[in-house]
């Protein structure tokens, strides 16, 4: 792409050399290869024009930057072209669809939001297009795949550059649809300007970010920005919260909405409380579907996802066959047992709590895992282990400890990520809100995380037959961010570490 259709493109200045071509885009001056532009933009701390000398000494043909990134460039005599615009950010979705060709994508997109849900739902359309004979790409908060390949995933969405390469490299190896999960933070961020989405879910909204969005309304407004003619060509949405009440309200584009509630909707859920089969009822059409998942919610993810196939075209026999194939979502009510390790009995496992491990990090995410656990659990038998992370919305802590205690019957409180926060700051707020909310309950502190589990097996030992140990909050990271340190840390391998420990001990 030439340099100079690149700035007419951005509305950029005039470089002094508009005949470079180029041929990538990277924000991040470590990652640039030769003929990439390099997005030097504004930074909390550091302005990224001042790692321009390393950007040009790995290859850069062009930066582009904001004025106080184009004197930084002038006095470090770095001699490139720059394209300079007020606000680089907001136009690195612009650029990076110029260069790597992604308007139009030559693909299907599908973008899910929410504050709960999304990976899961994301997960459901994936694995049903998969079963539906689709090569599929996936961008999620835990992994991105290009069809049957995987790479890491560091966001839930990633920057504008990224997203619009991946997109790009998916196009390449014949991917069919690629389905993103599409967070308030994207959105805010343009990381997915550029990008029109054939069909936009939406599942929830509940307080979460509020250190970013500072208030619900910022967040939602955040959220809607996808459901516009400029970012969707289609919406599917759940009503059965008063934001997604809204957001039907507000529509400009066409849509299909959801309750499972009885809430006025195109579609509705028709369920026994717990079952995993469903009917789900629409203006002309019937569909009788099963929830590979548990959970009531689930249900909801489920009936979301079969809604988006018939969006994208899907015939109404395909979709029934395939929204019924079992994801497999990491950390998402991901059961964990013994894996025999250490050759206890059989009796001895067999005798061991069932262990769930969930990324439920919000109160309604954690009322939703417990309250989908509670039928299975023998009285007195559910416990969780959880806490809170640090520097993010602290306002939430509270009102997850209450949720918490509200629905189990032993809560074990202890650290998540608490990154730059004192811990003990964090704990005392989910424990405040326990034990105001349930405060005959057996509520405990336990600092280390590890500990906490191991307690929490043995509680479920304690109470017998029928009992269920959940861990919430992290999900599928393999790491603990304590004061700027990742230590490997896996709930659900500690989760079954525990198991085998205590089923080793009980069959001596």
């Amino acid at each position: 792409m030439a340099l100079s259709v690149i700035a007419a493109g951005v509305g950029a200045s005039e470089p002094r050399s508009n005949t470079s071509a180029v041929t990538g885009v990277s924000l991040d001056s470590r990652t640039i290869q030769p003929g990439d532009l390099y997005a030097a933009l504004p930074g909390a701390h550091v302005h990224g024009a001042q790692f321009a000398a390393q950007a040009r000494d790995r290859g850069a043909v062009a930066i582009l930057s904001d004025p106080a990134g184009l004197d930084l460039i002038s006095q470090a005599g770095i001699d490139l072209p720059v394209l300079r615009v007020p606000d680089p950010r907001a136009v690195l979705g612009a650029a990076s669809a110029l260069i790597y060709a992604t308007a139009p994508p030559g693909l299907a997109l599908v973008g899910v939001t929410g504050t709960n849900g999304k990976t899961t739902t994301a997960y459901l359309i994936e694995s049903a297009l998969r079963a539906h004979g689709q090569l599929v790409g996936l961008m999620s908060t835990v992994e991105t795949r290009i069809g049957e390949r995987h790479v890491p995933s560091v966001r839930t969405t990633p920057e504008a550059t990224d997203v619009h390469a991946l997109v790009a490299a998916m196009r390449e190896a014949g991917v069919a649809t690629c389905v993103m999960e599409v967070s308030s933070h994207a959105l805010s961020l343009h990381r997915v300007d550029g990008l029109v989405y054939d069909v936009a879910v939406f599942t929830n909204l509940s307080q979460d970010h509020l250190d970013h969005h500072k208030t619900m309304e910022n967040y939602y407004r955040a959220k809607a920005d996808l459901f516009t003619p400029e970012r969707a060509r289609h919406r599917v949405i759940c009503v059965d919260d008063e934001w997604g009440q809204r957001l039907a309200r507000e529509a400009m584009i066409p849509l299909d909405t959801l309750s499972s509630t009885g809430r006025a909707a195109q579609w509705q859920i028709r369920a026994e409380p717990g079952e995993p089969a469903f009917t789900l009822v629409g203006p002309d059409l019937t569909l009788e579907l099963t929830s590979a998942l548990p959970g009531d919610f689930n249900r909801v993810n489920t009936a979301l996802a079969a809604l988006t196939l018939l969006a994208l075209g899907h015939d109404a026999a395909a979709v029934r066959a395939a929204v019924g194939t079992d994801p497999h979502v990491p950390g998402r009510m991901e059961r964990v047992g013994p894996t025999g390790a250490g050759r206890p009995r059989r009796e001895a496992l067999e005798a061991m709590p069932q262990g769930v491990v969930d990324y439920a990090h919000t109160p309604d995410a954690v009322a939703a895992a417990l309250t989908a656990l509670r039928p299975g659990a023998a009285p007195g038998a559910l416990i969780v282990v959880l806490g809170a992370g640090g520097d993010r919305d602290s306002g939430k802590r509270a009102a997850m400890g209450a949720a918490a205690a509200q629905i189990a019957d032993v809560v074990l409180v202890t650290d998540d990520n608490p990154r730059s926060e004192d811990p003990a700051v964090i704990r005392a707020a989910v424990l405040a809100g326990a034990r105001e909310r349930a405060p005959e309950k057996d509520i405990r502190e336990i600092p280390d995380r590890r500990e906490a589990i191991r307690a929490a097996v043995a509680a479920g030992l304690g109470a017998g037959a029928g009992a269920i140990v959940a861990v919430v909050g992290k999900g599928h990271e393999r790491g603990q961010d304590i004061a700027g340190i990742i230590h490997p840390f896996d709930d659900r391998a500690e989760l079954a570490a525990a198991l085998d420990a205590a089923a080793t001990a009980r069959a001596r």
